[in-house]
């Protein structure tokens, strides 16, 4: 089981043994009794049955549903609401995305000597090209600071650094994190946001942060990206251009019946 997963195999035990199922049931019945039971959304679904399989279970690959609801706004991610440095971190990444929706392992991979500072915004090069990043700045200047301050980060050359040494021998403050530790930062993240809209929201606007909460609790970074996407930020490779192109395709179909 890799690490990070272990919850979500826990509760997908919790619930097997609610309905009396052994792991031969599962794999041969999958997890729609599970799903019905508890409620599961499609992209909870396709979680699990990922889970699943790391467990050893023989599952059936359950497909990565599109972005529910196809358009979302994506900027409470983006804005600071304090010093923590994992925040600041976090911030920064959702920023730079808006304007580069790379994949998590270009992510990773990317390094603070391939983003450039203008007056106005940011730029990132590759080895596939350079994007202007408008929008990034605060973010970027204030993860900055954050890290300046702590001799580890800010020796290091990754954007987005581990903050604190994980089990493996060979992790370090500052080191490269892991496609799985950043995929849980970001899930952290708008889980933080999340807390953050409920308990700041003025009571007229606490239906619209409900619907938005509801949407930010099944949100992953690929989902993200893929809005960002959809709403128009220009691609950084072919992952995800397709999806995205089918959502604002469903997104004008649906806006003309509407207007029919």
């Amino acid at each position: 089981m890799p690490r990070g997963y272990e919850p979500q195999w826990r509760r997908l035990i919790d619930a097997a043994l609610e309905l009396d199922l052994g792991p031969d049931d599962l794999a041969a019945q999958g997890l729609d009794a599970l799903a019905r039971a508890r409620d599961w959304k499609p992209a909870t679904v396709a979680l699990y049955s990922k889970v699943a399989r790391y467990g050893g279970l023989a599952l059936p690959i359950a497909p990565t549903p599109e972005p529910d609801p196809q358009q979302l706004d994506l900027r409470p991610l983006t804005q600071l609401r304090g010093e923590d440095p994992e925040h600041l971190r976090s911030v920064a990444w959702c920023a730079l995305a808006l304007g580069w929706p790379a994949p998590v392992s270009a992510f990773r991979s990317l390094r603070r000597e391939q983003v450039r500072v203008t007056a106005r915004r940011l730029l990132i090069s590759t080895d596939d090209g350079e994007w202007s990043v408008p929008g990034a700045l605060t973010a970027w200047h204030a993860w900055e600071a954050s890290r300046n301050r702590f001799p580890a980060l800010a020796a290091s050359p990754w954007v987005l650094p581990a903050l604190r040494r994980g089990p493996g021998l060979d992790s370090r403050i500052g080191g490269r994190l892991s496609t799985q530790a950043l995929q849980t930062t970001f899930t952290k993240h708008a889980r933080n946001t999340v807390r953050h809209l409920r308990a700041t929201v003025a009571p007229s606007r606490r239906e619209a942060v409900e619907e938005l909460a509801t949407a930010y609790r099944g949100l992953s970074y690929d989902s993200y990206r893929r809005l960002a996407l959809a709403a128009g930020a220009p691609p950084v490779s072919a992952r995800g251009v397709v999806r995205a192109a089918r959502t604002v395709h469903r997104s004008t179909a649906r806006a003309a019946r509407l207007a029919s």
